[in-house]
């Protein structure tokens, strides 16, 4: 079928949950997204907040410290809040690419398997009956140990355990997140078989984040091309497919027919933070964002994604905090026209809520 009445990008808002948001918590709202990016910690709490009723950034950190979720490196090498119980079925069909890609890192850094086995024992008898570990602490006592005279080790050494399914991170404890023993800490994980877990991969991938394309899907996961054209086979069938300018996206089967209040919703303001999964989930952002204005999202190319208003699907602006406490407020860009004030009283209620 075609897209006709809605814009990817509105579709997009109601299938992430930014528009109204349908789940009941911080955990419900990770199962659906499957994975959401979180190598900007504070920022991925809000995005998680945002996309549940009456979501707070406390909730999220009490599903932390419940341990309904976790954060690690499941994909492209980046970290993602994941669900505790997915973590290791997903790590196993993903991890392999990532771990072979990290070689001639290691290789320079002189991590051979001999350091990471001394740096995993170190790790095993220190976190033993799932007791957590800051990330400097667990540094340290490597440092102690003389397995970081290389500079970056310690953290490509977390990197490799967190992928190999030894650690992750879990509670947060002074504001900051705890590792954790897998074994430990995920006392009942989810168990598929390969195919299985290819599978679902796709199909929650295409539900949490339709419309998509198989490319957005494979880049999003860093899949072999084999393997993602066996996780696309094995989900589209629970899919709806539709098409634009001649390419094929999939969705959830409901998506197309959004019931009035949704539509409604998915027309109107919001304002996200960096690093977000309605951007990050995705190889092709024109949907959502035109390429004029990509520049103006990561200046420069650094990698670091501005937090962006959205209106009508679309990323319209940015936006930045200033001042603090009481003097705290909002500064907000356009990237075209000037905000109405309207706009502007939409956007100091939206601001309000996130804390």
């Amino acid at each position: 079928m075609q897209m006709v009445k809605f814009g990817i990008g509105q579709l997009r808002l109601v299938s992430q949950r930014i528009a109204a948001p349908m789940e009941a918590g911080a955990a419900d709202v990770v199962r659906w997204m499957m994975a959401v990016q979180a190598q900007d910690f504070n920022g991925a709490v809000t995005s998680v907040a945002l996309r549940f009723q009456g979501g707070t950034r406390e909730a999220v950190l009490a599903a932390l410290d419940a341990g309904t979720i976790v954060r690690s490196w499941p994909m492209r090498g980046t970290l993602h809040f994941v669900p505790a119980e997915d973590l290791g079925w997903m790590l196993r069909t993903t991890a392999a690419r990532m771990v072979a890609t990290s070689a001639r890192r290691h290789a320079e850094l002189g991590i051979d398997d001999r350091l990471i086995g001394a740096a995993r024992d170190i790790a095993l008898a220190e976190m033993r009956d799932g007791k957590p570990i800051s990330r400097n602490e667990l540094i340290a006592l490597w440092r102690k140990a003389g397995l970081l005279e290389v500079k970056e080790r310690g953290y490509h050494l977390i990197g490799h355990l967190a992928m190999t399914g030894v650690l992750c991170f879990g509670p947060v404890r002074g504001g900051e997140q705890q590792l954790v023993l897998i074994d430990s800490w995920i006392p009942h994980p989810r168990r598929l078989e390969p195919d299985e877990a290819l599978g679902e991969l796709a199909l929650r991938y295409f539900r949490s984040h339709g419309p998509a394309t198989v490319k957005d899907f494979g880049w999003w996961t860093k899949l072999r091309a084999a393997d993602v054209k066996t996780a696309v086979a094995l989900a589209r069938q629970n899919l709806e497919s539709s098409w634009y300018d001649g390419v094929e996206y999939l969705m959830d089967p409901a998506s197309p027919a959004l019931p009035g209040g949704e539509a409604h919703e998915a027309s109107g303001l919001f304002l996200l933070p960096g690093f977000d999964e309605y951007l990050l989930g995705y190889q092709d952002r024109s949907a959502a964002l035109r390429p004029e204005f990509a520049q103006r999202i990561v200046p420069g190319g650094n990698g670091v994604f501005r937090p962006t208003i959205i209106r009508d699907g679309q990323v319209t602006g940015t936006w930045k905090r200033a001042g603090k406490g009481v003097d705290r407020r909002i500064e907000p860009t356009s990237f075209s026209r000037r905000f109405t004030k309207a706009e502007l009283r939409l956007i100091e209620r939206r601001f309000a809520t996130l804390r």
